[in-house]
């Protein structure tokens, strides 16, 4: 029997389908000579430190570190019933290939189970982009030998166990320290999860430092001929600070009132430059976040289960969990088919298609910049846009829009500064002439998000009338701005998900960053909403509104670990190594070896640390006045009444971003109103 392990039944259907395996069985789908079964996302996971030594369900730091000699896996309870299914088909099976999600994870899931099940037998690796049944068919006519992706087996493998390592061992030495210091509550330390979370904490440290400096700008309104246009003033050096903001208010009024005596400013002198952008590549999942974050108001997972929902259900995009936006170059030649599918799912389209050219190469078909997966992307086969949830339809269009892109012009403008002279004042006005929307007329222009009140923002989109040098311009109105500089913002789901993609332009030591290449950041595509979410769910991170800020419990939990487990770089070097091990460059052995080394190091040297906690102090219970305490419970900390069980008075925990503040006050930021 053949038999295709994949890693939900929604993909077993997809591709029973193609084989002709549609007869429903127990757990799977029979056919002639061929069998289908699915895990329901992971059906084994790593043992509990208990279940190597029943000891180990009581924490204490006498008993770190725990190091397992020799790994083991347990079946989760709620999928013992499809475990035992899968199991006894693979001990009946004599070819098996391998259908679970084509990445680092989907390897690990499906051998996981193979090993633990002790099937020796032949295996294959299907690999798929998309869900459609063109792709299905192609993937099935190209089957993988198996030993090529066993790489990726064992670099998620060296994740899982890493994270094993710096999870069970870390939290537990820090929770036990921080109650010896008088912190109820949980630390949970992660590998991942604490340097993003160090991300946040120092982003609202930095926002509840910030001191606002006073500024002030001139908005000068102009006329050459009937053509009205706007320009600034441009301070003296000797007035203004870094980012060319006059900090002198006598100064600014004194220039105005110049600028009103002359009636007139003089040009000096106009420069165009001819400006030609390229499409941006279709979205990586990371982008497509941030993206719709910023666009759609999406959270990060939600995101990614849209995404997620156009490849399996609709069969509208291929896979989603790509970290590349890049697309081979032997999909140029379905070009034609993707968008003849395109115009058959919307024939709203037609317009727009026609002015495509087909055989124009962007830079997005590069196989050197293509990873285990290519950029998302339509699929070869029409889509049902009317099954489409609107939120599933505004995602879908974004992808769609980023792969039309590719086949139109380049976006071309004008970008004209002019400068002017009024009473001994140095004016600039800037302007904007479109020459070819080109690929632009898919994706809308991004808004500027700089507010800096100055009127310099609609100055950038303005089309300036024909300046030339000498050309005299009569001063219709003058505005005085007195404003404020703005701190930081804080972060949104998709913005913290460019910093951790992004990290090393974030580290501060030239070596490791010199190290670090500019795709490792911290997690994978696959991996970064769940962080976040956990951080959500623990209570270390607070949704306020779009933003997310960091709680009481985040910045007391970031101030007690050792900086090395919270700095970004650090987490960046070891996903760097996963993907050595995945390159065949290091093995698992040594690399778990240096982990639990590390480890043990870390145990040794804070052991007997004394941390300085400061337990936050918790709001009056509110059904007895009593002070309360925070507690952690599975959906995160909470404020208890520090007389329960007598009293079970409860509230939830707040953001304390605003009650921890950097040392130093921080004299710079943003411009705004």
């Amino acid at each position: 029997m053949r038999l295709f392990l994949c890693e939900k039944p929604s993909q077993g259907k997809d591709i029973g389908r193609i084989l002709g395996a549609t007869q429903r069985g127990e757990g799977c789908l029979n056919g002639s000579g061929v069998t289908v079964t699915w895990c329901i996302g992971h059906l084994v996971e790593a043992a509990t430190p208990e279940a190597y030594d029943e000891q180990l369900k009581r924490w204490s730091i006498e008993q770190l570190p725990i190091i397992p000699q020799h790994w083991r896996v347990e079946v989760k309870p709620k999928t013992a019933t499809q475990f035992k299914v899968v199991k006894a088909l693979l001990a009946k099976a004599t070819q098996l290939v391998i259908a679970t999600d084509a990445d680092r994870e989907g390897e690990l899931i499906a051998r996981e189970i193979i090993e633990l099940c002790g099937y020796r037998g032949p295996i294959e690796r299907l690999w798929l982009s998309a869900l459609n049944d063109a792709s299905i068919r192609a993937a099935l006519g190209k089957l993988r030998p198996s030993a090529e992706t066993l790489p990726m087996y064992h670099s998620a493998l060296a994740r899982s166990r890493a994270d094993w390592l710096v999870g069970m061992n870390l939290s537990r030495l820090f929770t036990v320290l921080g109650r010896q210091a008088g912190y109820d509550g949980v630390l949970s330390v992660g590998r991942v999860q604490t340097p993003t979370l160090k991300l946040v904490v120092d982003r609202d440290r930095e926002i509840a430092a910030f001191v606002s400096v006073p500024y002030w700008a001139i908005v000068v309104s102009l006329s050459a001929g009937v053509q009205a246009f706007t320009a600034h003033w441009v301070p003296p050096n000797a007035c203004t600070d870094d980012a060319g903001r006059c900090l002198q208010q006598p100064v600014a009024q004194q220039a105005m009132q110049q600028i009103r005596a002359a009636g007139s400013a003089h040009v000096v002198s106009v420069e165009t430059e001819r400006v030609r952008e390229g499409p941006p590549l279709p979205f990586d999942l990371g982008t497509l976040q941030e993206v719709c974050s910023k666009q759609l108001g999406l959270d990060v997972q939600e995101t990614l289960e849209i995404a997620q929902a156009l490849y399996e259900t609709h069969k509208a995009t291929t896979y989603p969990r790509s970290d590349s936006g890049y697309l081979p170059e032997s999909m140029f030649a379905e070009v034609t088919t993707v968008l003849d599918s395109l115009l058959k799912t919307d024939p709203s389209l037609r317009s727009i298609i026609g002015q495509l050219d087909r055989l124009q190469r962007s830079r997005a078909w590069n196989d050197g910049k293509v990873t285990a997966h290519h950029g998302i992307i339509p699929t070869l086969e029409p889509a049902n846009l009317s099954a489409m949830s609107e939120k599933e339809l505004a995602v879908y269009r974004l992808i769609r829009a980023h792969y039309l892109a590719q086949f139109l012009p380049h976006h071309e403008f004008d970008h004209t500064v002019a400068k002017l002279s009024c009473g001994g004042q140095n004016l600039a006005a800037t302007g904007k002439q479109v020459v070819t929307p080109g690929w632009r007329q898919v994706l809308a222009e991004p808004q500027s998000e700089d507010g800096d009140g100055d009127g310099d923002t609609a100055a950038r989109a303005q089309v300036l009338p024909a300046l030339h040098e000498g050309l005299a311009c009569q001063v219709a109105d003058i505005d005085l701005k007195a404003l404020k500089t703005l701190p930081p913002k804080p972060y949104t789901q998709g913005e913290l998900v460019k910093s951790m993609k992004g990290v090393a332009k974030l580290v501060s030591d030239p070596r490791l960053k010199q190290k670090l290449k500019d795709t490792v950041g911290i997690g994978t595509e696959a991996t970064r909403a769940n962080i976040i979410g956990g951080l959500i769910a623990r209570g270390y991170l607070v949704k306020k509104g779009r933003a997310i800020r960091a709680s009481d419990a985040a910045f007391t939990l970031i101030d007690a670990v050792p900086a090395a487990i919270a700095d970004p770089g650090t987490t960046a070097v070891w996903e760097q190594a996963l993907d050595m091990i995945e390159a065949g460059q290091l093995t698992l052995d040594v690399f778990i070896g240096k982990q639990a080394a590390w480890i043990s190091q870390l145990i040794a040297q804070y052991g007997n640390a004394s941390l300085s906690i400061k337990a936050p102090q918790g709001p009056t219970c509110p059904q007895c006045g009593a002070p309360t305490r925070q507690r952690s419970s599975k959906s995160g900390p909470f404020w208890s009444c520090s007389r329960y069980p007598d009293c079970k008075g409860t509230l939830p925990v707040e953001s304390g971003s605003s009650k921890r503040a950097a040392s130093r006050p921080r004299r710079s930021g943003r411009k705004g109103s």
